[in-house]
C-alpha cells in the first residue's frame, strides 16, 4: 500500500512540475524568434512601401489640382479679355448710333434756329466725334495691354516659383564686391614687394567666371574666380608658343622665358647685373637668381611652380591686410591656382586666383586653368573668360533694369545639375541668344518665350551634334571686345564634338535632354497653356 502511495506522489509531481527546457529547446526557440523577426521586418518594409506609394499618389493628386486651378485662372483671364472686346464693339456701335442721331437733330435745328446755331451744332458734333474716337482708342489700347498683362502674369508666376534665385543674385553682388576690395589690397603689396625682384609682375585682378557675370550654377559653395595677368620681370621676356600637340577643339600654349640684355641699363639701375654677359659666379654672389632658375622648367614657365610661389605670397601678405583683423584665412590645396577661404564666423567666401599671360593687347589670355584632368605643368590653355565677362558686362549696360536674362541662365543651369551637360554649355547657348535677341525682349512679360527659346536652341544643338563656341570665330561681338586676328578668322570650335564622334554619347545626350524637357515642362506647362 505504501508503494502505491509513493508511486502516486511521484506521478503527481511529474504532472505539476514539467521538465525544464534544455539547451536544444533554447536554440529552436531562438531560431523561431529570428524567423518571426524577419517576417515582421518584411511586413514593415512592405508597409513603408505602401505608405510611400500612397504619399506619391497624394502628391500627384495635389499637383493635378494645382494645375487645374491655374488653368481655370488663365481661362477666366481669357474670358475676361473676350468680354472686354465684346463690350468695346457694343460701345462703338452705340457711339455710331448716337453720332447719327445727333447729326439728324442738327439738321432739324438748322431750319428753326438759323446759320449761327448751325455752326455751334457743327462744332459740337466735331467735339463729340473726337471724344468718341479718343475713348475708342483708349479701349483698344486697354485691350492690347490686356494681352501684355496676361504675358506679364505668366512671367510673374514663373518668377514666384523661382523666387529663391533673387537672394542668390544679391549675395553674389556682395561677394564680388568683397573680393574686389581684397584683391585691391593684395595688389598694393604685390607691387611693393615685386617691384625690384626677378619674379613676374602682377597686374590688377580681373573678375571672371559665373559669379562676376551675375549668376551661379550652385546654390551654395560659390567660387569667386579672378585672373591676374603676369608680366616679365626686368631682364626677361615672355614668348607664347602654340603647343605642337594641340587638338582641334582647344588650343594650348607654352610660355617660353628668355633672358634679355640689360647692359645698357646698368648705369640707370644700380646693382643690376646682366644675366647674359656677367659671369655666373658673380651673378650667384651678388644677385638673386633669374626667373629661369625659380619658376621655369626647361626654360618654360611652370604652372605648378607659379602656384606654389603665389601661395607663399598670399600667406606672407595676409597678416598685413586690413581684412585679417576680422577674417580668418584658410589656404586650400591646388596645383594650378591659388585657392583659399576667408570666414568671419557668419560669412564664408571662397576665392580662386588663376594666373595668365595676355595675348598682345587683346582680351584673350593663356592661363593656369586646366581644361582637362591631366595636363603638363608647362601647358597654359587659352582662355576666353575675360572676353565673356566683358560681353555680360556689355549686356548689363544695354539691358533694362528689369531684364531677366541672368535668371533664365541660372534657372536652366540649376536644371542641368546631375546631367552630362555642363553649365558652360547652357551659358554658351544663352550668350548666342543674347547676341541676336534684343535685350529689351528679356523682361518679365517675355520670360516664358525666352525660356522656350533656350530649350528649343538646346534641342537643335543636340540633334545637330554641334554647338559653336561663342567667342572663337564670332564676327558679331561688341567692338570693345578685342580678339587676336587668328581668333576672329578661325572656324568656331564645336563644343559638342564628342556627340558627333561618339554615338553612345549622342544617345545619352538625347535621353538626358528628353528628361530635362519633362522637368522643364513640369513647372511651366500650365503657364504656357
Amino acid at each position: 500500500m505504501n508503494s502505491i502511495v509513493l508511486l502516486f506522489v511521484l506521478l503527481k509531481s511529474l504532472i505539476q512540475y514539467p521538465k525544464l527546457v534544455g539547451d536544444d529547446w533554447d536554440e529552436e526557440t531562438h531560431l523561431r524568434m529570428e524567423v518571426r523577426a524577419k517576417q515582421l521586418e518584411c511586413e514593415r518594409i512592405w508597409l513603408e512601401q505602401e505608405v510611400e506609394q500612397l504619399t506619391l499618389k497624394q502628391v500627384q493628386y495635389l499637383q493635378l489640382i494645382a494645375g487645374t486651378v491655374l488653368l481655370i485662372l488663365l481661362l477666366v483671364l481669357w474670358l475676361m479679355g473676350c468680354k472686354r472686346s465684346q463690350r468695346r464693339e457694343v460701345y462703338e456701335e452705340e457711339n455710331n448710333d448716337e453720332n447719327e442721331e445727333e447729326g439728324r437733330n442738327g439738321d432739324e435745328n438748322e431750319v428753326d434756329v438759323g446759320k449761327a446755331r448751325d455752326d455751334d451744332d457743327a462744332n459740337g458734333e466735331e467735339d463729340s466725334n473726337d471724344a468718341a474716337n479718343a475713348e475708342n482708342n483708349d479701349l483698344a489700347l486697354a485691350v492690347s495691354e490686356g494681352g501684355n498683362d496676361l504675358a506679364d502674369n505668366v512671367g510673374r508666376i514663373i518668377m514666384e516659383r523661382t523666387e529663391c534665385m533673387r537672394t542668390r543674385v544679391q549675395d553674389l553682388q556682395k561677394g564680388c564686391e568683397w573680393t574686389r576690395n581684397l584683391m585691391r589690397n593684395f595688389a598694393l603689396y604685390f607691387g611693393h614687394i615685386l617691384s625690384n625682384s626677378f619674379y613676374p609682375g602682377l597686374q590688377e585682378a580681373i573678375g571672371v567666371g559665373s559669379a562676376f557675370e551675375g549668376w551661379s550654377p550652385y546654390e551654395q559653395d560659390v567660387v569667386y574666380q579672378v585672373l591676374i595677368a603676369m608680366t616679365p620681370p626686368r631682364g626677361h621676356s615672355f614668348h607664347l608658343e602654340l603647343d605642337s600637340a594641340e587638338q582641334r577643339h582647344r588650343r594650348n600654349f607654352r610660355v617660353h622665358v628668355q633672358l634679355e640684355c640689360t647692359c645698357t641699363k646698368e648705369q640707370q639701375a644700380e646693382n643690376v647685373l646682366c644675366f647674359l654677359h656677367h659671369p655666373k659666379e658673380e651673378l650667384r654672389s651678388n644677385q638673386d637668381p633669374s626667373l629661369l632658375d625659380t619658376m621655369c622648367t626647361d626654360s618654360y614657365l611652370d604652372v605648378q611652380k607659379t602656384a606654389c610661389w603665389f601661395y607663399q605670397l598670399v600667406r606672407a601678405i595676409w597678416p598685413a591686410l586690413p581684412q585679417s583683423r576680422n577674417w580668418d584665412l584658410m589656404l586650400l590645396p591646388s596645383r594650378h591656382s591659388c585657392q583659399f577661404k576667408v570666414t568671419n564666423g557668419s560669412e564664408i567666401f571662397r576665392i580662386e586666383i588663376f594666373f595668365g599671360v595676355q595675348r598682345g593687347d587683346s582680351d584673350i589670355f593663356v592661363s593656369s586653368q586646366p581644361t582637362e584632368a591631366h595636363t603638363q605643368s608647362t601647358t597654359w590653355p587659352e582662355t576666353y573668360a575675360v572676353a565673356e565677362a566683358k560681353f555680360f558686362k556689355h549686356i548689363a549696360q544695354q539691358a533694362p533694369p528689369d531684364s531677366l536674362h541672368l535668371k533664365c541662365l541660372q534657372l536652366f543651369t540649376h536644371l542641368l545639375l546631375g546631367f552630362s551637360f555642363s553649365p558652360y554649355t547652357m551659358k554658351t547657348i544663352v550668350m548666342h541668344l543674347l547676341n541676336v535677341v534684343p535685350v529689351s525682349q528679356w523682361r518679365r512679360r517675355d520670360l516664358l518665350n525666352r525660356l522656350l527659346d533656350i530649350s528649343e536652341s538646346m534641342s537643335l544643338c543636340v540633334l545637330a551634334k554641334r554647338l559653336n563656341h561663342f567667342i572663337v570665330g564670332n564676327q558679331r561681338l561688341p567692338q570693345h571686345i578685342h580678339l587676336p586676328p587668328d581668333i576672329q578668322t578661325t572656324q568656331p570650335y564645336n563644343l559638342f564634338h564628342h556627340l558627333a564622334e561618339e554615338p553612345a554619347a549622342h544617345s545619352q545626350a538625347m535621353y538626358e535632354y528628353q528628361l530635362l524637357r519633362k522637368w522643364f515642362k513640369r513647372p511651366f506647362v500650365v503657364s504656357s497653356e
